[in-house]
């Protein structure tokens, strides 16, 4: 009983797996040539088990045997399947295309022993056939490796696997081992299942995986919980009411609980096949892991394209596309109310909704083995889409940002130098013109002197415009000093005296260009000149320390009686006011600059530089 019942349920469902099989197909069909492989399989599988079973049927009801050109048929169609295996795993090796077929041959070889024996009324099916289907799916399993060497390990595996379970399904047929056992019987009579799964492993992993893999797995294990239930729960508890009336109550409960049991299963069953056909035979990505993976890798990126480069590379790897690009969108009334994910059966586009124009377009073109997008792809899709927008957009505004900081420190160094440009502008001519005054006065007393001073003025200059930078050191600045007191001495003769007090070690420290000749100016202008005995200059340069940070200190004084320190300090003159703005533009509140009068009644002007 429990061999017949395993055969009935066994054609059964291979009779609503590959209907559900042809369904899909002529549903999703698409351009392949490779699609009439899985139209020639739903067929012949369906009229395997669709003849079986109705020969079943037939049985029961008429009582007698069914016509042997149907089971001529039958036995036909199920020898056709090993070769359908075989051209599937057929490549561009001409060896290959001629075990494709060898294999056909040896089916219609087959066929046709079935056929004369229906003609003969000879045995159905023929034991010759079988036979020959036995040991010539073995041939054929060997021409596979030996031909086939550049294929994958495990798409060798499954061959090995769908071809040795139906040469032993041949083999089992042509025995006289019919009845003994149900785990032989199915094994022996649903051989064919194996066969159309390495065929859509083979080829189509992803087309008909999710679209028939998991349903098909679902349905055999709900059929295998059924059986099971009834064959270790039913009948053992059957056996217990065997006094009692064939309509026992109790007995239909149980079979009506069972039943109920069987369909509160069938959601984790079904969990468990898509969870068998995502990680096992697919080895689908984790989508949550993918997204983790990826906002950590664009978090790292710096530019635009190395963010679209690396979420393009991840997608493509992860939905096992061939190739990928991106490219920009400039088009702002295209893109309102653009969709996010757009596919087709060989290709999906997403969008990258960015704030700003630009927004980018990433094209995956080309999906192997027939995938097409699951609904949790394409919700994976639109939260990595999201995550690469926003993080383009935070590029973005940093981008703006350090352009803007770019942009206001040129613009700031524009300025500090036009106002630098401004100040010494003030400064040369306005010594040039004292120094000149100079020079016209002994032309008119000494004619000699003046050409001396003339000399003198010209080195000066030569000096100041061959110097186009900023910053002199402190020995060049006292050289200009020097050069300048000489054409003043020119004029004041035996009234000027000068002293320098430089230690050497600082002639090399960068001082501002001309920052001490305004106040060399202003002590002999406002200094010696107003004294009629004169007076002296005097310049002295040191190093102070004020919490561990260093200043030059420069301090330029007079022995004259000129104006107050006060007095000076206020009289907002064109040479005070390019110090205090020059020291400003280099220093800000770092430098100072004073000007008091001392123990001894001198003038003295003080400009503190912090130095490294």
């Amino acid at each position: 009983m429990n061999t017949a019942l395993v055969n009935l349920l066994g054609f059964a469902v291979g009779v609503a797996l590959y209907t559900l099989l042809l369904l899909m197909v002529l549903r999703n069909r698409r351009k392949d040539k490779r699609i009439g492989l899985l139209l020639l399989t739903a067929g012949l599988g369906i009229t395997w088990n669709l003849s079986e079973l109705l020969a079943f049927i037939w049985r029961d009801f008429a009582q007698n045997e069914v016509s042997p050109f149907l089971s001529a048929v039958s036995y036909s169609a199920l020898g056709f399947l090993p070769s359908v295996v075989v051209h599937s795993a057929e490549d561009e090796n001409k060896n290959s295309r001629l075990l494709t077929v060898m294999a056909y041959g040896l089916s219609t070889f087959a066929a046709l022993l079935h056929f004369k024996n229906a003609f003969t009324n000879g045995d159905l099916p023929s034991n010759l056939a079988l036979r020959f289907l036995t040991f010539g799916s073995i041939a054929l399993l060997a021409g596979l490796l030996l031909f086939n060497y550049r294929q994958e390990l495990k798409n060798k595996t499954v061959w090995i696997a769908a071809l040795l379970v139906f040469a032993l399904s041949a083999l089992h047929l042509s025995s006289t081992s019919e009845g003994v056992n149900w785990i032989v019987e199915l094994i022996g009579h649903q051989s064919s299942l194996p066969l159309v799964l390495a065929i859509l492993v083979q080829d189509y992993r992803f087309a008909f995986a999710d679209l028939f893999l998991k349903r098909a797995l679902s349905l055999l294990l709900l059929a295998l919980s059924a059986f099971s239930l009834y064959i270790f729960v039913a009948q053992p508890l059957s056996y217990l009411h065997t006094s009692h009336d064939e309509n026992d109550p109790l007995k239909i409960a149980i079979l009506l609980i069972l039943w109920i049991v069987t369909a509160l299963f069938y959601p984790f069953l079904h969990k468990f096949s898509v969870w068998l056909v995502d990680k096992v035979l697919l080895k689908r990505v984790s989508y949550t892991d993918l997204r983790k993976v990826i906002y950590q890798g664009v978090e790292k990126c710096q530019t635009f394209n190395s963010v679209l480069d690396l979420v393009s590379e991840e997608m493509r790897e992860a939905l096992t596309v061939e190739k990928f690009s991106w490219r920009e969108i400039y088009h702002e009334s295209h893109l309102k109310n653009h969709p996010i994910v757009e596919f087709t059966t060989q290709k999906a586009e997403v969008f990258i909704p960015t704030n700003e124009p630009p927004s980018y377009r990433i094209s995956l073109d080309n999906f192997l083995g027939g995938r097409k997008l699951l609904s949790e792809e394409v919700e994976m899709l639109e939260a990595v889409s999201l995550l690469t927008a926003r993080k383009i957009d935070a590029l973005r505004v940093v981008k703006a940002r350090v352009d803007q900081e770019t942009r206001e420190q040129e613009y700031t160094k524009l300025t500090t130098e036009a106002q630098l440009t401004a100040l010494r502008a003030q400064m040369n001519p306005h010594f040039l013109f004292n120094a000149l005054t100079t020079i016209g006065h002994l032309i008119q007393t000494t004619p000699e002197k003046a050409f001396q001073t003339l000399m003198k003025l010209t080195q000066l200059l030569r000096a100041v415009l061959k110097s186009g930078g900023e910053f002199y050191t402190l020995g060049e600045e006292l050289k200009l000093i020097e050069n300048y007191l000489d054409i003043e001495k020119a004029r004041f003769e035996e009234r000027l005296f000068v002293k320098i007090k430089v230690p050497e070690n600082l002639y090399k420290i960068q001082v501002p260009s001309l920052i001490l000749q305004p106040l060399v100016e202003n002590a002999v202008k406002h200094g010696v000149s107003k004294n009629k005995d004169g007076g002296t200059v005097i310049i002295v340069a040191e190093i102070n320390e004020v919490d561990s940070d260093a200043f030059l200190e420069l301090t330029v004084c007079d022995t004259g009686a000129g104006k107050k320190a006060t007095d000076i300090a206020g009289s907002g003159g064109i040479g005070l006011n390019n110090v205090r703005g020059r020291l400003k533009s280099h220093y800000g509140e770092k430098a100072s600059f004073s000007i008091a009068t001392n123990e001894e009644n001198q003038t003295e002007a003080c400009i503190k530089l912090p130095v490294k």
